[in-house]
């Protein structure tokens, strides 16, 4: 029987808000929750875009090795930051409902041209340190031009304001669960079968020790949404066998719709070129091996 739990989280706003939203669901069964507040590479070093940064997992290795040495005993994760296999000794227990998973464009009004793709004026300077966003957004746009942002949400709209960038890309899961006001921006909300989010985008892992077997008994029963875990597996799973992190310009989304599952792939080629690719099957299982061997076909 649970009694206590130790959460262990990044400390920005988005990720407090993820770790209470866990915490809710522990303490509506009457289960003490601790949430301990862990910084990692990502958070620390600002002044890089993820694809200058060297290794792989940059929010999570600190919260992971918290797990190890267990002084957590519970990481509550995006899972898009997530690398695609676990360090030994851990496992994703259970995953979250899905929030929007689009990418959402804040535009300053003067940058706004509705005539005109993704609703930008000709040359607008996004803000973004995304490959994925940068090549998919050249692609639609290659008149445009991107510059690197970093922060947390509230950071990176503000920066927008002091009009640093005309426009920048984020995704909508940390608008909405942030509640953050838009008041004064224009936001257009892009279309995730157009514009493809990252593998796993508005999902939460939530990450645990293997031989931690009743705390993983729990939030299966409590927490896990296993139609969404079928959806990110077949995501992540194109991005696993591309040897993929935050530096690779891929976009991936498995989603129901007309008693069919669907996989929809960008991968960036050049500066502003992507390759597209989509599958479609009863079962949403086999879907990233479809896509992985037409990617084959194309090299």
């Amino acid at each position: 029987m649970l009694s206590k739990v130790i959460i262990g989280t990044r400390g920005s706003e988005l990720a407090l808000w993820q770790a209470h939203y866990v915490e809710s669901i522990f303490k509506a069964k009457n289960i003490e929750v601790e949430i301990k507040i862990i910084s990692t590479q990502g958070d620390e070093i600002q002044h890089l875009s993820f694809d200058k940064m060297e290794g792989k997992g940059f929010f999570t290795k600190e919260i992971e090795a918290a797990l190890l040495n267990k002084s957590i005993d519970l990481a509550v994760h995006s899972h898009k930051d997530l690398e695609t296999t676990n360090p030994q000794g851990l496992e994703i227990a259970a995953v979250s409902y899905r929030e929007n998973p689009s990418d959402v464009l804040l535009i300053l009004p003067h940058a706004y041209d509705a005539t005109q793709t993704l609703g930008l004026k000709k040359g607008a300077v996004i803000g973004t340190s995304s490959a994925r966003r940068k090549t998919q957004l050249l692609a639609f746009r290659p008149d445009c031009s991107t510059l690197d942002l970093r922060g947390n949400v509230p950071t990176r709209i503000q920066k927008l304001k002091n009009q640093q960038y005309d426009a920048i890309l984020l995704a909508a899961a940390g608008l909405n669960r942030l509640s953050i006001s838009t008041e004064g921006l224009i936001v257009k909300e892009l279309s995730p079968k157009e514009f493809i989010p990252a593998p796993a985008q508005g999902v939460l892992g939530l990450q645990i020790r293997t031989e931690d077997i009743a705390l993983k008994d729990w939030l299966q029963q409590n927490f896990h949404h296993q139609d969404v875990a079928q959806c990110i597996e077949e995501e992540r799973e194109v991005l696993r066998n591309l040897d993929g992190g935050c530096q690779l310009p891929l976009g991936s989304y498995c989603y129901f719709e007309n008693n069919q599952f669907t996989l929809q792939i960008s991968l960036g080629i050049s500066e502003n070129e992507v390759l597209r690719l989509e599958k479609t099957s009863d079962s949403p299982k086999g879907l990233a091996h479809q896509i992985l061997e037409a990617l084959k076909k194309n090299d």
